[in-house]
């Protein structure tokens, strides 16, 4: 015929009725698909290769698996398994001359980088590089590049320890009484609001034996941690005092440490409440402020907690309203956490006492928050596990409408996409009925 994919123009594929609605979404995919359509020959039915399939692999484990089904040899299994991993990765602002040598040696390896027109030349201060290639091909340039100067054996021990981290699918949360696998089925963390005015269960819990006779009903309904509260975090909340946050959690930690068997966790931000809930029983300091009161890295430190490190920009008096401007809200957010981590590691936590939250409608729109669910995923390159609280908040019902008691089916929505993209812990209210849509979606990701 003489045609390339190239001779093949929009217009071409405009006037294509079958193939026409597809150019708008993936056109040189499609192009392709026309072309192949249109120009060559399809064999007969007959003459087609049995059982052939596209096979997706999404991680290491099912790599291995599907290797080992095929009967390859474990030295073949080492290779190849990497082999089957895709990755992007993003560098920013990098010299010229760094984006040249990355592009050149990602190129030698069959792999490629993307970098700015102009880096080539050398006619711009700096720019992005994609580096897009196997994990095996990345971790290659990554031994290629590590003494080499201009910054790049920075790069290279920065790429591996992504890579590195990437690759975990199971964590060990430690605290002061137990270890907790994480990534074998997701966890249930029970909400247990002991405030006036919580958003959406403000006064239920108020009162002590009422709010311990929840805590037992959710442990009851298979929740795997209870979360308490003593100050509500909604948006334009007031703050309390320590003594009065003191005075709502501490009795209640303190019994339900006696009762239960299941952690106990302490939602606040404030060094002194989680001095004393950790006295009393509790195992877990979830704060939104990701130690934003200097002393709390300490006190966890010394208590042998696990500490919930979450992102918020503003504070809960004035997040939504402050400014809610992101250049790149997952980007910004994973900075910060790393930032947060790294501090959390000087003052002597473990690595393996912490968990990260992206922070679900703390100082974020409501478009930010769905686009946070939906690449959660990249948040692996923390290396740490990963909680998200979406229960019955406005953003469910910014779709839904309804009361926040009348957002379960949307919460239900949020979880199921949050746990298919990696989230090991999910906050919520409902319990009993959100247990048991984990409960499938896990079914789906180990099926």
């Amino acid at each position: 015929m003489g045609l390339s994919v190239s001779d093949l123009y929009v217009d071409d594929w405009q006037r294509t009725p079958t193939q026409g609605a597809l150019f708008a979404s993936h056109p040189e995919h499609n192009k392709i698909s026309l072309f192949y359509n249109r120009y060559i020959s399809v064999s007969p039915v007959e003459n087609l290769v049995p059982n052939l399939k596209i096979v997706k692999i999404n991680n290491f484990d099912e790599a291995i698996e599907m290797l080992q089904k095929i009967g390859v040899d474990p030295y073949g299994i080492d290779v190849m398994a990497p082999k089957t991993q895709h990755v992007n990765i993003l560098l920013s602002a990098q010299s010229c001359k760094v984006a040249n040598i990355l592009k050149q040696e990602m190129l030698s390896l069959g792999a490629d980088a993307a970098v700015a027109r102009g880096s080539v030349a050398c006619s711009i201060d700096t720019t992005d590089v994609l580096l897009m290639g196997t994990i095996k091909q990345i971790w290659a340039v990554a031994k290629k590049i590590e003494k080499q100067p201009f910054g790049l054996n920075l790069i290279a021990r920065n790429i591996m320890d992504l890579l590195g981290n990437i690759a975990h699918n199971r964590y060990i949360l430690k605290t002061s009484r137990r270890e907790i696998t994480l990534g074998e089925r997701t966890l249930i963390m029970g909400i247990l609001n002991a405030t006036p005015d919580s958003f959406s269960d403000g006064n239920c819990y108020f009162d002590r034996q009422k709010a311990i006779e929840r805590a037992m009903q959710m442990a009851d309904e298979g929740a795997d941690i209870i979360d308490v509260g003593g100050e509500s975090t909604r948006p334009g909340a007031k703050p309390v005092t320590a003594h009065q946050e003191i005075a709502r959690v501490v009795p209640i930690v303190e019994s339900l440490s006696r009762k239960l068997n299941i952690p106990i966790s302490v939602d606040t931000a404030k060094s002194q409440v989680a001095q004393k809930s950790l006295e009393v029983g509790a195992e877990i300091i979830n704060d939104i402020s990701a130690m934003g009161d200097k002393k709390m890295a300490t006190v966890v430190q010394k208590a042998s907690a696990a500490l919930i490190l979450m992102h918020m920009r503003g504070k809960p008096a004035n997040m939504q309203t402050c400014n809610l401007a992101y250049d790149d809200v997952v980007e910004e957010i994973i900075n910060y956490l790393k930032n947060r981590c790294r501090k959390a590691i000087a003052a002597g936590i473990g690595k393996d006492q912490m968990v990260v939250d992206p922070g679900i409608g703390f100082g974020k729109t409501y478009e930010d928050n769905y686009k946070i669910i939906n690449k959660l995923d990249e948040f692996k390159v923390l290396g740490l596990p990963v909680l998200i609280g979406t229960s019955r908040k406005a953003f469910i019902g910014n779709i839904t409408g309804g009361a926040p008691v009348d957002r379960i089916e949307g919460t239900a929505a949020t979880i199921t996409a949050a746990i298919l993209k990696g989230c090991h812990i999910v906050r919520v209210h409902d319990v009993a009925f959100i247990k048991k849509v984990a409960a499938v979606t896990d079914a789906i990701i180990h099926a």
